[in-house]
């Protein structure tokens, strides 16, 4: 596309002032000073030439789940990653990182495909963040299905194509949480062929087991990272005795929820914002929660364990124009 006739692309798609609150789960946030959705290739590069010739940074909003935005708002030019394409290539999806979790676990499951139904009930989480964040549940992770991803490259403005082994996966965390200048534009999962009745049966034992556990008020999911057995230990050996005894520990993690339950710190409140009552590890937004409310909370909870335990709480939580 020419230089004139991108700069008239951007200057019809870009918009100005965008309250951001409303494509948030925790329903939190100030405006974007400017904003883009990105549903082709051809957006994404207008988004970032833009960008580069008034020199605004640029900030990635997916599904809005995970994040807490600043309530001044984001200084600079928010792309919003709305390709949600998905096709069935035999035992792998293709789909398009704006692509929410739920309908592709529906397009999956109508093929009698395996392999995703563990994120069921993950609210608005879309598949470009689980890849970024490594989103599990259950004992399984995003990276267990991930065979490629095409990845937008924002220093040298080109799109690549990157392995699994490419991607540098960690407990909830990838190269693409590392480094900013990767973007995840499309993903190609392989799934396993399985029976229909047992898949649905999967899907609905993983979404009632959220339901009964999960908050009903807005959040941002769980809040802090689980903490692998071995560091409690090595912490906190008292802690880790009644964690192991009360059969708390999973897959050698143990929640932060379950720490923070122990701590006394369920239905703790700092303005609008409280302390799940349903589960310690998610923070609800009660009534006009500002992030400030958030980020003191979050401060409070982590100086408390620490204080009490001798533990170090890490968020999971992403924090959105700071």
């Amino acid at each position: 596309m020419a230089e004139e006739e991108l700069t008239k692309t951007a200057d019809n798609k870009i918009q100005k002032n965008k309250i951001l609150a409303e494509l948030t789960t925790f329903r939190i946030g100030g405006p974007a000073k400017f904003f883009i959705e990105a549903k082709t290739q051809e957006d994404l590069l207008v988004a970032t030439k833009w960008a580069k010739d008034n020199k605004e940074p640029i900030f990635i909003l997916g599904g809005g789940s995970n994040i807490i935005i600043k309530d001044e708002g984001v200084n600079g030019l928010v792309v919003k990653i709305a390709n949600d394409e998905i096709a069935v290539r035999g035992e792998r999806l293709e789909c398009g990182a704006g692509a929410v979790l739920a309908r592709i676990i529906g397009i999956a499951m109508g093929d009698s495909l395996s392999g995703l139904e563990w994120a069921v009930g993950i609210p608005r989480a879309t598949l470009g963040g689980s890849v970024r964040g490594n989103a599990g549940a259950f004992g399984f992770s995003t990276e267990d299905l991930v065979e490629t991803v095409e990845v937008f490259n924002l220093k040298k403005e080109k799109f690549e194509t990157f392995s699994n082994h490419d991607c540098r996966f960690n407990y909830r965390g990838s190269i693409f949480k590392e480094d900013k200048n990767y973007l995840v534009w499309k993903v190609v999962l392989k799934m396993k062929k399985g029976d229909k009745v047992e898949i649905e049966k999967n899907i609905s034992q993983y979404l009632d087991s959220r339901q009964k556990r999960q908050p009903k008020l807005p959040s941002a999911g769980s809040v802090f990272k689980s903490l692998t057995f071995d560091y409690i230990k090595s912490a906190n050996s008292s802690v880790a005795e009644l964690a192991e005894k009360s059969g708390a520990i999973k897959n050698g993690k143990l929640s932060a929820g379950w720490i923070i339950e122990f701590a006394g710190l369920k239905g703790k409140r700092m303005g609008g914002a409280k302390v799940s009552l349903e589960h310690a590890n998610f923070i609800v937004n009660t009534s006009h929660a500002t992030a400030e409310d958030i980020i003191i909370l979050i401060s409070y909870i982590k100086q408390q364990i620490r204080s009490k335990f001798n533990i170090q709480l890490q968020e999971e939580v992403q924090y959105f124009g700071f």
